[in-house]
């Protein structure tokens, strides 16, 4: 006798919420009750085979899409790919690769990861995975990297082509636990002043982040930088733990509420060891949920500066509902409340998604973007600031204390298309990839690659050329030249990652960055003070 789904879920909410106060109506004319016969009758009478497993999910999806943008629901595959990248570690043979011409290209090995001790290098192609041939296929990434990745302990045979070797090379590789980093880059930017940027809010990310500013305090740092910006958040304990860093004892960070959850408030317990240090918090239009979290708490505590553009607005709160086949249901409970009081979760029409995901494109047309007198706040939302009281306003995401528009001049139309049709990358990995050797020769340290490295006029050339191949040009000659000169300078960014890392990406990235420079003229003034 078939189980249905839908009891399997009630029998997960009874173990969820054993200690909670739920109301649930299993009676004849019960929507459950109703639910649960249609999904019988369709799997027991309609004329064709169906997959008893889609319709439920298809139900679920359908039920969730009623309600508010961020209540999802995820299949097994979606929610391990979802979750491994939080988790501070996956399981395989430790290489960042790019797809080339239909193969699979090491950009790098993982520092002592498995690959790099049998003898992998950047710039070898994996063309053979045990006996199965994924070069020239086109095998999806999704596919490649489910023959990659394995558990801790199984091994992998690898057919491996290098440039200047006649034959294929075979390696044997022991898959291991590989860690995910979500510490981007972490420097000293300029004297006394200290880099930091997190890419998302991890497992792993506070100690990460704490173990770079022991480094950078060795080196001198007076006051922080902390790049949000970009960063879509994650853990609310991440959040909350690096928060806790910087505030006084028994600061508010956060609290939550909702129609069935109880206040739940998150405060500083007076051990932060970086309470004495400025920070200077960077955010624009895609910091969202952990990030908004973070800069909120300093903004309210007046304890730091925040600067760039209004944050994304997402205040909503997910509990997780996880299913027997290892889906789940994020099912929005309760919304983040920052210590003003005011929340971050931008307005909303339930049901409607398409407008809510259209949000930073209505930002953009109506100039809020480009211009801080184009956002309105209503005095009705108006909240005070903890110690200092100054007014700062709900209504949705983080109005920063100093505005830096997004430069439409910089980014150019022509440009994005480039970038849209990948362009950019294809030329640039073409390039590091028959480079690699020469650049690395030629630049032994990156500070002489950084002040002597001049990327070749060819290969913007190339782009270009590409691009009229493909009917996409630039609108007049001053747009080619904006263009050319960004493209440059992201090129020269991208090289720098691939000879090292994610670090020395940003130490050329950043120099160009508006938000970045304006932190550093509002540190460098504060210094003067």
């Amino acid at each position: 006798m078939k189980r249905s789904f839908l009891l399997s879920i009630t029998l997960l909410l009874f173990s969820t919420f054993a200690a909670a106060q739920i109301n649930l109506n299993l009676g004849s004319d019960s929507p459950m009750r109703k639910m649960q016969m249609a999904e019988i009758a369709i799997s027991n009478f309609y004329v064709d085979e169906v997959d008893e497993q889609k319709v439920v999910e298809d139900a679920i999806r359908g039920m969730l899409k009623g309600l508010d943008p961020h209540s999802t629901y995820t299949d097994a595959k979606e929610t391990k790919a979802m979750n491994e990248p939080l988790q501070g570690d996956f399981e395989g043979i430790g290489v960042q690769f790019n797809i080339i011409e239909d193969t699979l290209v090491v950009i790098q090995t993982v520092v002592n990861g498995p690959s790099e001790k049998v003898g992998i290098v950047s710039g070898d192609r994996i063309v053979m995975v045990d006996d199965t041939l994924i070069a020239g296929v086109k095998m999806n990434r999704t596919d490649i990297m489910k023959r990659l990745r394995g558990k801790k302990g199984t091994k992998v045979k690898l057919g491996i082509v290098r440039r200047g070797v006649k034959d294929m090379i075979n390696f044997l590789v022991t898959r291991a636990k590989i860690p995910v980093h979500t510490l981007n880059a972490a420097y000293m930017i300029r004297p006394g002043i200290g880099y930091a940027r997190l890419e998302s809010f991890g497992m792993k990310t506070h100690e990460e982040l704490m173990e770079a500013v022991e480094k950078l305090k060795q080196q001198g740092m007076q006051r922080l930088i902390l790049d949000l910006q970009d960063n879509g958040g994650g853990f609310l304990e991440a959040a909350v733990r690096i928060a806790n860093e910087f505030l006084q004892d028994n600061d508010m960070i956060v609290y939550t509420e909702g129609r069935r959850v109880p206040r739940q408030s998150y405060k500083a317990r007076g051990n932060g060891r970086l309470k004495d240090i400025p920070v200077y918090v960077l955010v624009n239009e895609l910091s969202a949920s952990a990030a908004e979290i973070v800069s909120g708490a300093i903004m309210d505590n007046d304890r730091g500066t925040i600067i760039g553009r209004r944050t994304f607005g997402k205040g909503l709160v997910q509990r997780p509902f996880e299913l027997a086949d290892g889906s789940m249901i994020r099912l929005t409970v309760a919304h983040y409340y920052i210590p003003s009081g005011r929340c971050i979760q931008k307005p909303y029409k339930k049901g409607d998604k398409v407008d809510y995901d259209m949000d930073l494109e209505n930002r953009l047309k109506r100039g809020e973007l480009t211009n801080p007198d184009s956002i309105h706040f209503a005095d009705s939302l108006k909240f005070y600031t903890v110690r200092k009281h100054r007014p700062v306003y709900g209504g949705g995401g983080v109005m920063p204390d100093y505005f830096v528009p997004l430069d439409t001049t910089k980014f150019t139309s022509f440009h994005r298309k480039l970038m849209a049709k990948n362009l950019i990358m294809d030329a640039f990995l073409k390039y590091v990839d028959n480079n690699r050797k020469t650049l690395k020769k030629n630049y032994k340290t990156f500070d002489d690659f950084k002040e002597n490295y001049e990327l070749p006029a060819g290969l913007t050339d190339q782009i270009i050329a590409e691009a009229k191949k493909q009917k996409i040009e630039p609108k007049n000659a001053d747009e080619l030249d904006k263009t050319v000169a960004y493209m440059r300078h992201q090129l020269k960014s991208l090289v720098a990652r691939d000879l090292w890392d994610m670090t020395e990406y940003f130490r050329i990235w950043n120099e160009q960055s508006d938000i970045v420079r304006k932190a550093i003229e509002v540190i460098e003034a504060d210094m003067k003070k």
